[in-house]
């Protein structure tokens, strides 16, 4: 079992820039896929991005593309959202969340997902 912790939320103004880190411990997250999820008061929690457990391959989605990347360093055990030109309508508490290794890729609803990080708090200010 991995154990996931998010750091890096926090108040910025809206066209500013974030970058959020995900820390992992127990097992290596280097079979794993990762994705990060955000939930906005009163909606539903919803898939922003993911990366393959090698990181070759990275979707997004529609909302975000081209503002929000995902990377990884198996390494050091960490994966990153870098959150670019942020608006208001992405303040939200995002979430963290790995996929075990022989789960289909290509899935991307909570459900495909298998354990998760408590969240930190992202708020963009106009």
């Amino acid at each position: 079992q991995v154990q996931l912790g998010e750091s890096g939320g926090g108040l910025v103004l809206a066209g500013g820039s974030l970058r959020l880190s995900c820390a992992t411990s127990g097992r290596a997250i280097s079979s794993y896929s990762m994705g990060w999820f955000r939930r906005a008061p009163g909606k539903e929690r919803e898939f922003v991005a993911a990366v393959n457990w090698i990181g070759t391959r990275t979707n997004y989605a529609d909302s975000v593309k081209g503002r929000f990347t995902i990377s990884r360093d198996n390494a050091k055990n960490t994966v990153y959202l870098q959150m670019d030109s942020l608006k208001p309508e992405d303040t939200a508490v995002y979430y963290c969340a790995a996929k075990r290794y022989g789960r289909r890729y290509e899935a991307f609803g909570p459900d495909d997902f298998d354990y998760w990080g408590q969240g930190t708090q992202v708020t963009v200010s106009s």
